[in-house]
Parts: C-alpha cells; structure tokens; sequence
C-alpha cells in the first residue's frame, strides 16, 4: 500500500468526563489540538450535538474559534455544523469571520441530521424538518453567499464575499453521497457510528461524481474510532468507557463519560452483541502493531483519501498517546 503523504485528521466531540467540566474539556480539547498539530495531523474538526451530557461541543462554530486562536497551522472546522438546525445566511456570516480572521485554516462541514433527539431538534428549530428537505437548496445559499457575485445581492454575507472556506457534506446514508457527488464537493462519512452503508455511499459518490469549480476529482474522508496503547491489554481497558458510554446511547442513559475498569465478561459480551457492531464496527482497538493491521486493512478496502479518527477515552494523557501512537501508524505506511 503506498500511502505516502496520507493526510489523517481528528473528530472533536469535547467529550465531558465524570468530575469534570466544560471548561476543563475545552482546555483539554486545545491541548490536544495544539499537540496534533506536532503529530502531524491535517484537521481538528468539531461535532455538533445538543441536549447530551457528555458532550460539549454544541456551540459549535465558537469552539472553532476558540481551537483555531490556540493553534498555528492544523485546519480546524466543522464535523458538522447540522445546517437543517440554522440560517445559511447566519453560518456564512460566522465562517466568513472564522475564515477572515484565521485565513486559509477553517472548513465547513455541512450535515442533515438534528446532532441531538426530536424534542430539542424541536426547540432548536421549529421548522427543522422543512429545512431538512431544502438541505441541497441551503447548501447553494450559503455557496452564494460566500461567492464574490453576490456583491450586488439584496441579501449579503459581505464578511464571507471572496473568503476561501471549503465546504464538506457529511454523510451516515447513500442520501448525501448522491448530494456530494452532484455539486462536485468532498464527501465525508459517519463510518465511526453508522458504518452499515459506507461501501455503497463510496460507491455512489465517486461513480457520479461531477467535477466541479471547488474539486476535480472525487475526494472521501471515512471517520474511524481508534484506541492505542502500549499493549492490547491496555487498549482493551482504556475501551472500557467507550462501551459503557455507547450503551447508554443506545438504552437512552446518556452519562458523563466514566472512568475505565478492568473488561468483564459482561463488556466483552456487550461490545459484541449485534447492535453495538452496527455502531462501532470500526473500532480499531490495541497496541501500535494492531491498530496499525487493522487500519490498513480498512484503508485497503475503502481506497478512502483522508482517514478521521475521534476517540472517547477519560484520562486526557491517554488520549494524547492514542492520538501520537495512530499518528505513527499513518506515517510508516
């Protein structure tokens, strides 16, 4: 496999740990962001979600701010802003600054989905369902209001005219393949939670691809979920709070994210039960030699351009570890 100049980046989701904060997250999230960029990593991108204790990056676009100001050269950005949940008009402005003030390093992730469950989708915005289904047309909006043409417009993101803010659809079902592959735009996927339809949304998005102004060939991004250690064993223990936190996303107990315990039997059965591999399938957990097999393994099937890695772990040295062990994985492929 040559995978030489292999870009490898980061999803942000500011975790919030049992006995910690937001505040504490935030800075834990700088720290990592500020050492990923010494380990080589291309992007640091944050997630939207709403209404869930454990995480804490739903003001998104401030956080971007935030991590940029603290940083030098990684890209940072949105893994996504939820645009169905806002105002093109209103994301264009905050980019277009994010992007004034910080040039050539901010992206802009776009998805479909709420990020949160139906009642706070609700409280966010009442007319959310009528915004999902003018999702493509909202896309071209915010497009337009970041093109010089629309200098002359009634309606101007002037802060935005000319400022160079790529844009990324997000993905988790064929729908945003098609969409990506239409108006010629990178295409990134939710492989780290719904890797059921990664094959076929690959598929569709480069077999219809449309080059366009912004990008002549296709170009994917697969989101993975990695754990590294020193030993399998480790790996395995540190894992721990990443299984507990994901039952209680699936049984509706969402918690802060706990500290690890020694693998139970009882774990071990759960985080093979089927439901939980619908979600995780791609969690690549283990020592370096590991992660490594399996990471080519997933790259050699997907023929991906751009691998993202989040990591639910508790102790913040654990997961500045994981993330500079994965980075060494990626560069002696």
């Amino acid at each position: 496999m040559n995978t030489k100049n292999f870009t490898f980046s980061i999803l942000e989701l500011a975790t919030v740990c049992s006995h910690s904060t937001p505040q504490e997250t935030f800075k834990k999230s700088l720290d990592l962001a500020q050492k990923a960029e010494g380990f080589g990593y291309k992007r640091f991108w944050l997630a939207e979600h709403h209404n869930m204790l454990s995480i804490a990056s739903s003001a998104t676009s401030v956080l971007i701010g935030y991590i940029a100001g603290g940083t030098k050269t990684i890209r940072v950005g949105s893994g996504g802003i939820m645009l169905p949940n806002h105002s093109p008009l209103i994301v264009s402005e905050q980019f277009g600054t994010l992007a004034s003030i910080y040039p050539n390093r901010i992206d802009l992730g776009l998805g479909r989905a709420p990020g949160t469950d139906p009642i706070t989708a609700q409280a966010i915005r009442s007319d959310r369902m009528q915004a999902v289904h003018k999702f493509p047309e909202e896309i071209s909006e915010i497009q337009k209001y970041f093109s010089s043409e629309n200098s002359g417009g009634k309606v101007r993101a002037s802060v935005a005219e000319g400022i160079n803010v790529p844009l990324y659809i997000l993905g988790s079902s064929t729908d945003s393949a098609h969409l990506a592959a239409k108006k010629g735009l990178p295409y990134v996927f939710a492989s780290h939670f719904a890797p059921a339809q990664l094959f076929e949304a690959l598929n569709i998005y480069r077999s219809n691809f449309k080059p366009s102004e912004f990008l002549q060939e296709p170009y994917t991004i697969a989101c993975i979920n990695v754990i590294a250690a020193d030993s399998d064993q480790q790996a395995e223990t540190i894992s721990t709070s990443m299984i507990r936190m994901m039952f209680g996303v699936l049984t509706g107990n969402i918690d802060y994210l706990q500290a690890p315990i020694n693998m139970t039997r009882e774990l071990r059965d759960l985080s093979e039960d089927p439901a939980f591999q619908r979600m995780l399938k791609y969690s690549f957990v283990g020592s370096k030699e590991t992660v490594k097999q399996k990471t080519a393994d997933f790259l050699q099937k997907t023929g991906v351009n751009e691998l993202m890695v989040a990591s639910h772990i508790y102790d913040h040295q654990d997961r500045v570890k994981s993330y500079r062990i994965f980075s060494e994985v990626m560069k002696e492929f």
